[in-house]
């Protein structure tokens, strides 16, 4: 149902990015306008069989009406992965810097949406939306094209500051704008929207530059083939090692679909910038000696299908891996993936390859603030009322006890407000508060399917996963309904003591219940399909205590 109402305040609500990593999505409404900031995903744990990918809940959105516009900080999954699902239900433009645009474009045509309403901008830039003047602020980060926003409201001035670190030697010579930042303290912000990653590491966060010493002793000690895998996205990465290869004389190849995608993409805009002669296609890598090749790849968190997995088990059509070789996992690994990625690890040195990851050498920088760079943010916009997001719920708390401190002697003190996913922000002339709660949740995306998928589905697979599937395969007479030959009963994923007495039993239990069913019964497929699943699962269930899932398959002749 369509709210017909119309706000005269701020009303703000996250739809996800509270109390988790990833999904991040904010939607701002003034009236009968809604704009929406950011539309990211969240990758599975293991235990969502056959899940692909997570998204908000968009019921909210769809309450509000036509969403006026779509504003993007950058190109991570986190930000972006959802935007073809979000779409549908914007009206307007989505704004972004250029190189994010260019990273949902191939997104965008995998779904079949024209991305003509993608509408670039440039950092100080600004844009109108209804009551909205929406201003871009750059923000360094680990992927180039990074902004803040500066929401201008009739209630007051919003700063969302997306995902950031304060990097002062940036690879690329843009940044951070300390300057507007403070301009906007000073003129007066209502409320700033802050990341709250790394709030729980103290001191700064290492600029991109960093990691060059490292990788500069890896290219001097390594006699055979290089390998660095890292995300698709870390663009500054490519950057560094593409140097590198060109100062060591090595070709650079690319592997893993989205490497060679975002790399490509990277080229085209400027924002990656390898010198002639350099790279060669993953096809090539064979034909040149080991010691004068750089493979970067994908697959940094284990990933089954990526580059480096597939790699690892010698199953890569163009790329082999074996001793004198190198692989350098050039990325944090995200909680959850530890095994898997320890697994990939293990598969190399089985190969004889020697493995490097940022517990042995300092490969991998942070692209998110500590400590010190989010107070510094907090002195410099100074807000009426601060919410911490972007975390676990443990560092959004912890980001709110660090600015209390921050804080302290300030006068008036500016107001702290924890929240989480679905709490309805509402800011007016007497102040802000939590007004109540909109609808939130998580949409499970299946790639191989249409989309979404249902709670039902998922509990099916759980089902197979847990107690396997049994299938009774029974022949019929379609005229007499008498049985035909004796009942084979096929198993997958159910194994017990004694399973072939059992399986005898339960053939002979299909046997009498198809024996006593009446003619009616037996010729009707429905009913009898039913019957037998209904009391050969409460035989298994007897009899095993398990309760796997029974799907009869009746032939009738």
């Amino acid at each position: 149902m369509v709210r017909t109402h119309v706000f005269t305040m701020l009303e703000i609500v996250a739809l996800g990015g509270l109390g988790e990593f990833g999904m991040n999505m904010l939607a701002l409404s003034w009236g009968g306008t809604t704009i929406v900031v950011d539309a990211g995903v969240m990758f599975p744990d293991p235990e969502l069989l056959g899940v692909d990918r997570i998204i908000p809940d968009l019921t909210y959105l769809t309450q509000k009406g036509r969403v006026a516009a779509l504003v993007l900080t950058h190109g991570h999954e986190d930000h972006i992965g959802g935007v073809p699902h979000v779409l549908p239900l914007v009206d307007g433009p989505v704004y972004g810097t250029a190189l994010t645009l260019a990273l949902i474009e191939p997104k965008l045509e995998e779904h079949g949406i024209e991305g003509t309403r993608l509408v670039p901008v440039r950092p100080r830039e600004r844009v109108t939306v209804g009551p909205f003047a929406i201003e871009f602020i750059r923000v360094t980060h680990s992927i180039p094209d990074c902004v803040a926003l500066a929401i201008h409201t009739p209630a007051g001035v919003v700063v969302h500051t997306g995902d950031f670190k304060i990097d002062q030697t940036p690879i690329d010579g843009q940044h951070f704008d300390v300057h507007r930042f403070a301009e906007l303290g000073t003129t007066g912000v209502l409320a700033l929207f802050a990341d709250s990653t790394n709030i729980d590491r103290r001191g700064f966060t290492g600029s991109e530059l960093e990691v060059v010493e490292a990788f500069e002793e890896i290219f001097t000690s390594s006699t055979g083939k290089l390998i660095v895998a890292a995300f698709a996205s870390s663009i500054y990465r490519m950057q560094i090692l593409v140097d590198l290869a060109a100062q060591f004389g090595r070709k650079v190849a690319f592997v893993g679909r989205g490497m060679m995608r975002n790399s490509e993409i990277a080229m085209r805009l400027g924002y990656l910038r390898i010198p002639p002669g350099v790279q060669i296609r993953d096809s090539e890598v064979g034909t040149y000696p080991a010691q004068d090749v750089l493979c970067m790849a994908t697959g940094s968190q284990g990933e089954p299908m990526a580059a480096l997995s597939r790699i690892a088990i010698d199953d890569h059509r163009h790329v082999k891996v074996g001793p004198n070789d190198t692989v350098v996992l050039s990325a944090r690994a995200i909680p959850g993936n530890e095994k898997a990625i320890g697994r990939v690890m293990n598969h190399l040195a089985r190969r004889g390859a020697d493995v490097i990851y940022e517990g042995i050498k300092h490969v991998h920088v942070s692209g998110h603030g500590s400590e010190e760079e989010l107070k510094l943010m907090l002195s410099l916009v100074r807000p009426r009322f601060f919410i911490p997001v972007h975390g676990e719920f443990r560092q959004l708390s912890q980001h709110a006890r660090i600015a209390e401190r921050v804080f302290t002697g300030r006068d008036p003190k500016p107001e702290i407000i924890l929240t989480e996913n679905g709490d309805l922000l509402q800011f007016d002339g007497v102040g802000g508060r939590i007004a109540g709660k909109a609808p939130v949740g998580r949409i499970l995306i299946d790639d191989t399917r249409t989309g979404e998928i249902g709670d039902e589905v998922l509990r099916d697979r759980r089902h197979l996963a847990e107690d396997g599937l049994v299938i009774p395969v029974v022949a019929i007479n379609k005229q007499t309904g008498v049985l035909e030959g004796v009942p084979d009963i096929i198993t997958r994923g159910f194994v017990m003591e004694n399973s072939q007495a059992l399986l005898a039993d339960g053939a002979r239990l299909l046997t009498e219940v198809i024996a006593q069913a009446s003619v009616e019964e037996r010729t009707d497929q429905g009913l009898i399909t039913e019957k037998l699943r209904v009391e050969l699962r409460r035989f298994f269930r007897k009899r095993s205590g398990r309760r796997p899932f029974v799907l009869p398959v009746i032939m009738e002749i």
